[in-house]
C-alpha cells in the first residue's frame, strides 16, 4: 500500500514537471489568450490516477510557476487564485477517471475516449473558471476599449479554455489510441 502511494506521488511530481516544461513552449497571443500545453500531462495523470492525484499534480504545477518565474502576479490574492486555487481545480479532470480506465480495460476505446473528453472538459472549465474570476477582479484594466471586465475575461479565458481542451484533448485521444496502457496504472 505504501509503495503505491509513493509511486503515485512520484508520478504526480513527474507529470507536474513535464507540464511546467511544456508551459515554456510559447503559445501565447498577447497577454490574455494562450493554449496551455501543460494540461496534456495533467489530463493524463487525472485519468491515470484520479481526482486527488490530479489536484496534487495541479498544485505542484501551479507552485512551479512561482519557482520558475512564470507567475504573473498583481497582488497576493490574485496569485493565490490563479496559481493555487485554479491549478488545484484541475482535480476535476479526474472525476470520470474510473469510467475511462474501466472502458480501456474492457477494450471499448470509443466509450473511453468519450468519457475522457467529458472529464477533460470538466477539468478545463473548473480551472479556467478561476482565471475568469481573477480576470474580472484583477485584470479588468487590460480589457479592450469599450469592453467590460466581465466580457473581456469570459471571452479571453473562454477562448483559452476551449483551445486548451481541444488541443490537449486531441493529443490525449491520440495517446489513448496508440498507448492505452499509459492511462492504466499497474
Amino acid at each position: 500500500m505504501r509503495n503505491t502511494r509513493l509511486l503515485t506521488l512520484l508520478e504526480c511530481a513527474i507529470f507536474a514537471a513535464l507540464a511546467m516544461v511544456l508551459s515554456f513552449i510559447p503559445l501565447d497571443v498577447g497577454s490574455s489568450f494562450s493554449i496551455s500545453l501543460g494540461m496534456i500531462p495533467m489530463y493524463i495523470v487525472a485519468i491515470r490516477r484520479g481526482f486527488w492525484a490530479a489536484g496534487f499534480s495541479g498544485l505542484l504545477w501551479g507552485l512551479l510557476h512561482f519557482v520558475t518565474g512564470k507567475a504573473y502576479i498583481l497582488s497576493p490574492l490574485q496569485g493565490f487564485i490563479e496559481y493555487i486555487v485554479a491549478f488545484l481545480f484541475i482535480a476535476f479532470a479526474g472525476v470520470f477517471a474510473l469510467q475511462v480506465r474501466g472502458y480501456l480495460k474492457e477494450g471499448q476505446l470509443g466509450k473511453a475516449i468519450g468519457w475522457a473528453w467529458g472529464t477533460m472538459i470538466i477539468g478545463g472549465v473548473a480551472r479556467y473558471f478561476w482565471h475568469y474570476l481573477a480576470g474580472v477582479l484583477f485584470w479588468g484594466a487590460y480589457a479592450f476599449k469599450g469592453w467590460s471586465a466581465q466580457i473581456f475575461s469570459i471571452v479571453m479565458n473562454g477562448a483559452s479554455c476551449i483551445a486548451t481542451v481541444v488541443v490537449a484533448g486531441i493529443v490525449v485521444t491520440i495517446l489513448m489510441k496508440t498507448t492505452p496502457k499509459l492511462f492504466l496504472p499497474k
